[in-house]
This record gives structure tokens, C-alpha cells and sequence, in this order.
């Protein structure tokens, strides 16, 4: 009888355990994908949030334009009730009003950016705007609303927004929103008439 000559190479690897090892590796593998996938997405937000910044703003009516302020700078709004003139200031203050003790100067924005008359109507609101220890009313013909725009939005003002208080102008956003600088009107201490009365 014949031998089969050749060497020994050992006994053959169980295909079930070459399996199973494999599956192993493809498992680890798709843990660590996942794993890798799923920081990718909770840092997604925090990108997107540094990436697009919002200012939330209070829009209002000035004759046929519409202006806005940060909220961060209002207090209230007021309905304009018994509002005292002052002699011998410039048009554009159209007087002052006690709100709770406080006297306030208000200012007319039709007169201050040279807008059109519209007159005062019941739709007339005072909003309280302020920063520190400075505060002013300034009059609307109309309150719209409270809404959030993106900063990217912002445009400098038009080249038509000219004249000496067209500083005051922060810019221009989406459909002809046009943002005010209160920073600047409430470090203006030529605009304020400030003073205290009793309660």
C-alpha cells in the first residue's frame, strides 16, 4: 500500500470559531463607528449655535417704517397718558411724563430722524428704554412685536439715511428693519431731562 507522503500542517482552523472571531472584530468595529458618529453629531449644535447668532429685538411703527431696539435695553412699554410739554427744548422732545415717580423725557423719533407727521394717535406707546442709570421714553406709533433676527442679517445703514442724527442708526436688518443704536441715545445726555418727584 501507498503512503501519502507531505508534512503535517496541524489540524484545521473550526470555521465556526473563524466566524465568531470575525463577528467579534465587525461588532468592535461598528462600536467604534457609532461611537465616533455619535460625537459628531452632539457637537453638530454647539457648532451651529456658535455659528449663527440671533438679537432678540422689539419692532415698532414709525410714521410708514419700521424700527426696531434690543429688548435688552427695555424696560417697559407704557401707554402715553399726561404728558407735559417743555418749553425751550429742541422739537424733538416732545415732554416729559411720570411714571411712578419718575420723570422721563420723551422723544419723539418722527421729529428726531425727520419723518413724516403722523399726529398722536390711541395706538401711541412709550417705550422705556434704559442702561444704567439712564433712562428715556421714546414714542411709537405702533408696537408690533418682540422677534429674534440673525445677527448675519445686519447691514449697515443705507446711503440715504442721511442728516445729523443718521449716527444713531445701528444698521439695516431683513426687509428694511431698521436698528437703532441705543447705546449711543442712552449715553446722549443731551437727550435726557432726568429728574425725581415724589410719589
Amino acid at each position: 500500500m501507498k503512503k501519502t507522503g507531505g508534512k503535517s500542517h496541524g489540524a484545521p482552523e473550526d470555521p465556526g470559531l473563524v466566524h465568531a472571531k470575525s463577528s467579534e472584530a465587525t461588532t468592535e468595529e461598528m462600536r467604534v463607528v457609532l461611537r465616533s458618529r455619535a460625537k459628531a453629531l452632539a457637537r453638530e449644535p454647539e457648532r451651529e449655535g456658535a455659528a449663527e447668532e440671533y438679537l432678540e429685538i422689539l419692532a415698532f411703527l414709525l410714521a410708514h417704517e419700521t424700527y426696531a431696539i434690543e429688548t435688552r435695553f427695555i424696560r417697559e412699554v407704557y401707554p402715553l397718558t399726561e404728558l407735559t410739554p417743555l418749553p425751550c427744548t429742541p422739537d424733538y422732545i416732545r415732554g416729559i411724563i411720570n411714571i411712578r415717580g419718575q420723570i422721563l423725557t420723551i422723544i419723539d423719533m418722527k421729529k428726531f430722524f425727520d419723518l413724516p407727521e403722523k399726529g398722536i394717535t390711541n395706538l401711541n406707546r412709550v417705550i422705556v428704554v434704559e442702561e444704567g442709570d439712564m433712562a428715556m421714553g421714546i414714542l411709537a406709533d405702533e408696537i408690533t412685536g418682540i422677534r429674534n433676527i440673525p445677527k448675519s442679517d445686519r447691514n449697515p445703514p443705507l446711503p440715504t439715511m442721511t442728516g445729523i442724527h443718521a449716527g444713531y442708526i445701528q444698521g439695516v436688518a431683513g426687509e428694511g428693519l431698521i436698528l437703532m443704536d441705543m447705546e449711543r441715545f442712552l449715553n446722549d445726555r443731551q437727550l435726557i431731562v432726568h429728574e425725581e418727584v415724589g410719589k
